[in-house]
């Protein structure tokens, strides 16, 4: 048997992998999957394009040695299709490469990326750094229970030195001086869209916004809560909606009655 992973999960936080962990043990049970985390360092330029760049190495090359960005578990190799998947900035990145590669692409399953694909809650913090008079770590401690919910004191320190850690290396696409917006980007692969409905970083409008944009293969799926990191809390309802995907039995394009489509 082939040990080349059938899925692919895209990391581009490497901070924030711990919130991943609980989905990616769950889909483990099921299937090979297999981790990609692009790593930067202070000294590189943010760019979703060197990330795509490696990603394409990854895939293409699979007898080359270790990426130095890229800590793949598992190799997919040649030229497979495989399942790419992602959360925030890494689901960002798996449609920008699904849209550029999609002879590569099995399927794609975008976790919290709304049909204006680069919002984040990169942008909402820059948004808040501008408008409060408060410290970097007043409006992170603010942004944990924006993303989380409510947590203990000593929890949401812990989070808050994630968050900064985050913000120091992801790729995220925003900055203090610059918001970066993207139009819709369709893709030929079929897609999965989740989201939650009371995510106030990618809120439910953003992900039934994906509607107008999908085709027959496609679906859409909304966690009743969970905030941003859904995935996080309810591994199982995740997991089973991905997987139903996956194997062409998650068929209804599910938008609850109390979300509007307009």
């Amino acid at each position: 048997m082939s040990e080349k992973p059938e899925c692919l999960w895209l990391t581009t936080n490497p901070s924030l992998q711990s919130f991943d962990q609980p989905l990616l043990q769950h889909l483990s049970q099921h299937l090979r999957i297999g981790q990609w985390t692009y790593y930067q360092s202070a000294d590189e330029p943010c760019s979703l394009e060197i990330a795509l760049e490696l990603l394409h190495d990854y895939l293409t090359n699979n007898d080359s040695p270790s990426i130095r960005e890229a800590s793949p578990l598992g190799n997919p190799g040649g030229n497979r299709k495989i399942h790419l998947i992602g959360h925030g900035t890494g689901g960002l990145l798996g449609l920008l490469y699904a849209a550029r590669y999609p002879e590569k692409v099995k399927s794609l399953t975008l976790l919290g990326v709304g049909v204006h694909p680069a919002l984040n809650w990169h942008a909402h913090y820059y948004v808040l750094r501008q408008l409060l008079p408060c410290s970097r770590y007043q409006v992170l401690t603010q942004m944990v229970h924006t993303l989380l919910g409510q947590q203990s004191q000593g929890t949401a320190q812990a989070i808050v030195s994630l968050l900064e850690r985050d913000l120091d290396t992801s790729i995220s696409p925003h900055s203090l001086y610059k918001r970066a917006s993207l139009p819709p980007v369709t893709v030929s692969v079929p897609l999965l869209v989740c989201g939650s409905q009371n995510d106030p970083i990618v809120d439910s409008q953003q992900i039934v916004g994906w509607k107008s944009h999908l085709k027959k293969s496609d679906r859409i799926w909304l966690a009743p809560q969970g905030y941003h990191f859904f995935h996080y809390f309810y591994p199982q309802e995740v997991g089973r909606v991905i997987l139903q995907f996956w194997k062409g039995t998650f068929t209804p394009l599910l938008i609850p009655s109390c979300v509007s489509e307009a």
